[in-house]
């Protein structure tokens, strides 16, 4: 790890795209983490490809082929480097507020669902249980507030992540 928390300062950022974007860099589409989580609602609603790297898995995505893939490294350095740690939270506080403010994912089966699971999933990786559960109960508040009749199927992966 670099000093300052950096992602970068062991390796060549460009060999590890995931930890360059947390470090200020820019994802395959140009964009970076701040641009991302500035966009109103309706572009992170009309944009697919960004979830991927604002949320990284170890496994690919089929949504979205050719995405960046966590790493045991890239977990590691992620989960170690303060400002990739607080971009996660930055990110998650944007996916939050787009739920909070919106109701077109509370129906049965919605796209968001996925992306729902992923956020879970990718915080226990990177920040921990604290940081997921906490994300999870919200949506789950959110949900019940609403009234929300979401599938037991999207229910269960939110509850596994």
């Amino acid at each position: 790890m670099g000093k300052g928390g950096s992602c970068t300062g062991m390796t060549p950022p460009f060999s590890f795209p995931l930890r360059a974007f947390f470090d200020g860099g820019t994802d395959a589409a140009g964009r970076t983490h701040a641009e991302i989580i500035g966009w109103p609602d309706v572009a992170i609603e009309q944009h697919h490809d960004f979830i991927q790297w604002l949320f990284p898995l170890p496994e690919p995505s089929r949504a979205v082929p050719g995405s960046p893939v966590l790493t045991e490294a890239d977990r590691a350095e992620l989960a170690a480097s303060p400002a990739a740690r607080e971009r996660m939270e930055q990110a998650a506080a944007r996916m939050l507020r787009f739920y909070r403010d919106n109701d077109h994912w509370l129906v049965p089966h919605d796209h968001n669902h996925l992306r729902i699971s992923r956020i879970i999933r990718s915080l226990r990786l990177i920040l921990g249980d604290s940081a997921a559960d906490r994300f999870r109960d919200a949506i789950m508040a959110r949900v019940a507030q609403a009234g929300a009749s979401i599938s037991a199927t999207s229910l269960d992966y939110w509850s596994a992540a």
